[in-house]
């Protein structure tokens, strides 16, 4: 397969650092987040006393990430939080607080290497401190931003939301938008079925708020976009969707001034599907423009080598190949 023309850029990866203040002490409140530090290079973070993820080096040294971004053949990687460290859930003052804490540890970790674009967090549930965050993280090196996909029970069309992405939009600032904070229950506590079922039906929820909720209606079409994990269940339920708002328009149609289909060129999905008939099924619903590079790096449920489907299927050709791999993420990113 012939090579990319440009920089391959993977736009889906985590950091965490190694080691933040007491964010209790800091930032009030209780039950955050904090780091058991194992050794050098692992760790375990915590959430109260269970554990939550073990992490190692890559999550934080940048020259582990750098040579596994060589053996993959990545040239760029967006460097995005883990969400477990949101805070949606809290009153926005903690929220604000830990974003700076988390945002400004990002730029220490990442430091200005061009090999890294660092991407930041807001206090999502308050769209003014949200807005002041991101401006301030952008003026500060920042490239872009990461929110979850909901806040509580308020999706991607709430108004507080609609107004963070006219602001991201006019800002010139893009936005990943990744799953979290997942359905529980004994059904989904077992078999990591929360991250097998509930993240790729989160995504498909938060782009149906979006299209029939009327956002992209409303939101300058300048706003960059793109969706975690090939955009969860949407592109394979997308007929449903249409079908419904054709034949159910009466409870289905929402604020949408046109069907689904409508708007698949809006928003971008990533590669993170690891199965050649999944990123078929991306390029021939979504178009081969909304596809780009993610491997979910450093985490286990991430591809790796990153990007191996995209350089391995046989139906791409190396036009369309360079696209996956590096000319939509720099669209993405305003290159």
């Amino acid at each position: 397969m012939g090579a990319a023309a440009g920089p391959v850029v993977d736009v889906h990866t985590h950091l965490v650092p190694n080691g933040w203040p007491d964010l209790s002490a800091t930032c009030g409140g209780s039950g955050w987040p904090w780091l058991r530090v194992d050794s050098e290079r692992h760790a375990m973070i915590m959430v109260g006393e269970t554990e939550f993820r073990p992490v190692g080096a890559a999550c934080w040294d940048r020259e582990v990430r750098a040579a596994d971004m060589a053996a993959d053949g990545v040239d760029v990687q967006v460097v995005s939080p883990t969400p477990v460290f949101f805070g949606y859930e809290r009153p926005a003052a903690q929220a604000a607080a830990v974003a700076r804490i988390f945002n400004d540890l990002t730029l220490e970790v990442t430091a200005g290497d061009p090999r890294f674009v660092p991407f930041c967090q807001v206090p999502l549930q308050d769209p003014d401190a949200a807005c002041a965050e991101l401006d301030r993280c952008l003026a500060a090196g920042h490239r872009g931003v990461e929110i979850g996909n909901h806040v509580g029970d308020r999706d991607l069309d709430d108004e507080g939301v609609v107004t963070f992405l006219q602001h991201c939009a006019e800002a010139g600032a893009p936005v990943f938008v990744h799953p979290w904070d997942m359905p529980a229950g004994p059904r989904l506590d077992r078999w990591m079925a929360r991250w097998l079922t509930g993240m790729p039906a989160e995504t498909h929820l938060s782009i149906l708020a979006m299209v029939l909720g009327g956002v992209f209606d409303r939101v300058p079409e300048t706003l960059r976009l793109c969706f975690a994990h090939g955009g969860g269940s949407f592109p394979f339920w997308l007929g449903r969707a249409d079908n419904a708002w054709q034949r159910r328009g009466d409870l289905v149609r929402g604020r949408s001034e046109h069907p689904p289909s409508h708007y698949t060129a809006r928003f971008l999905v990533d590669t993170v599907v690891f199965d050649p008939a999944a990123l078929r099924l991306l390029v021939d619903t979504l178009g081969d423009d909304q596809v780009v590079l993610g491997s979910d790096y450093p985490y286990p449920l991430g591809e790796r080598p990153a990007g191996r489907v995209v350089r391995e299927c046989t139906f791409l050709d190396d036009k369309q190949r360079d696209k996956l791999l590096s000319g939509n993420a720099l669209r993405f990113l305003g290159w």
